[in-house]
């Protein structure tokens, strides 16, 4: 006998249909994030310490994903990240707390107003699976943006950066692996040689490919795909499709600030690093519509 879904109790509230947004690094999911953390009755949580430890954890070594308390854990992590507590926002990680508009310990929400959780750490995306088993009625967002643009704000993010570095490849990372874009063991002297222009673009290729498994496997009620571009060049269009899809009101105020990462980015990357990227990206670059086939 089929057994009935665990429905997550979090401060007194069901959590249901829960929002979470992947997309690879600088997509725009943090942009995203702050929109939604804004807007009315959701309380939306980006890095926390507790949801981290498990996505990369899973990032490393893929097969833990496949393990039957997978979903328990990832659902643990996230129900104690969207726990509502005197001082829980001192875990929360700065861009966090400043999207809330938190000066101290917080809380940045009251139970009393949350009728909607999600959550928009960095990474989730390879974590989808998972998240689908532990919230079959989940919503969620992805963002594409231009690869060549992901690579130049990864390049000039240490966090970013910090993942190529050798100590990083402990003993239980494996590959195959997604995460680092690898596809095969035997690749792995190719990659640590590799420039990082043309990890970061393995990363953007990797995270561009597992969006477009989502978007073969999960119904269209349950998947929205938004353009980074669209966000930053038409805020009103955008917001109002995920309004729709996620039928609330969408804060789009945030979308107006003058320090969002713009459209073209590439064009500051040197000419060696956007030839690397561009290569390693080509099929997803041209499939998207951002370099011509």
């Amino acid at each position: 006998m089929r057994l009935p879904p665990h429905i997550l109790v979090v401060n007194g509230i069901k959590v249901r249909r829960p929002v979470f947004l992947l997309g690879a690094p600088h997509s725009g999911t943090d942009l995203l994030a702050r929109a939604l953390k804004r807007s009315p009755g959701f309380h939306v949580t980006t890095g926390r310490a507790c949801v981290a430890h498990v996505v990369y954890a899973f990032a490393r070594k893929p097969s833990i994903a496949a393990t039957s308390g997978a979903v328990r854990v990832l659902r643990d992590a996230l129900a104690e990240s969207w726990q509502v507590l005197p001082g829980s926002c001192a875990g929360c990680a700065a861009a966090c707390r400043e999207a809330g508009g938190v000066t101290g310990a917080g809380p940045c929400v009251s139970t009393a107003e949350v009728t909607r959780f999600g959550d928009g750490s960095p990474d989730l995306i390879y974590s989808a699976p998972v998240l689908l088993q532990a919230f079959p009625d989940a919503r969620f967002v992805q963002l594409i943006r231009d690869g060549r643009d992901v690579v130049a704000d990864m390049l000039a993010d240490p966090a970013c950066l910090a993942w190529f570095k050798p100590a990083m490849l402990s003993e239980q990372t494996e590959f195959p692996n997604a995460f680092l874009g690898v596809n095969k063991d035997e690749h792995l002297d190719r990659w640590k040689a590799m420039p990082v222009a043309g990890k970061s673009a393995l990363r953007w290729r990797s995270a561009v490919r597992l969006s477009a498994e989502l978007r073969r496997t999960l119904p269209a009620g349950q998947l929205l795909t938004l353009r980074y571009e669209d966000l930053v060049r038409r805020p009103p269009q955008a917001t109002a499709a995920l309004g729709e899809f996620l039928e609330t009101r969408v804060a789009k105020a945030v979308l107006y600030d003058a320090a969002i990462p713009q459209v073209g980015a590439w064009r500051r990357l040197r000419r060696d690093d956007l030839a690397l990227a561009e290569k390693v990206a080509r099929e997803e670059l041209s499939r998207l519509g951002y370099l011509s086939p």
